[in-house]
């Protein structure tokens, strides 16, 4: 059974999408959620609106978030913890202390899990990470470890 989708279904298909799906599938789930409506030459039309919209979405979210990565390049993210007197940290930081130290400083909400860092930070001082901000839009942060 044709359906065209009306939200994002992991393993079917995005927004918008006319696809094939089971009529088990189309009847009791995807039709009674709202998910979907069958197929016809008037929703046809319906799904090139639909497709055209969410390409004008994703490529404003995409320059957005250019606009973000350049913004998150250029600012030394400040982070402190507590620290021995050889400059080695009790501990390390990590993803969510980061995103924490980001959102804090400059405002940027971004998910811990786009953070990417190579190996534990451990000691005081200036390093690299480098954060996904959208598909195929990622950032290098500076982070700068500081003792409390």
């Amino acid at each position: 059974m044709k359906v065209l989708l009306r939200s994002d279904i992991k393993g079917v298909g995005r927004r918008g999408d006319i696809v094939n799906v089971s009529a088990g599938h189309a009847r009791n789930f995807l039709l009674p959620n709202d998910l979907a409506i069958v197929a016809n030459p008037g929703t046809i039309a319906q799904a090139e609106v639909m497709r055209k919209s969410r390409e004008q979405q994703i490529a404003a979210d995409r320059e957005s978030a250019r606009l973000v990565a350049a913004s998150l390049g250029t600012t030394v993210i400040t982070v402190s913890a507590k620290a021995g007197n050889e400059g080695r940290l009790f501990g390390s930081i990590n993803a969510a202390e980061i995103v924490k130290a980001i959102s804090e400083q400059t405002g940027v909400t971004i998910d811990r899990k786009s953070v990417q860092i190579e190996a534990p930070l451990r000691t005081l001082g200036e390093h690299s990470v480098t954060a996904e901000i959208f598909s195929e839009v990622s950032a290098t942060i500076k982070i700068n470890i500081v003792a409390r």
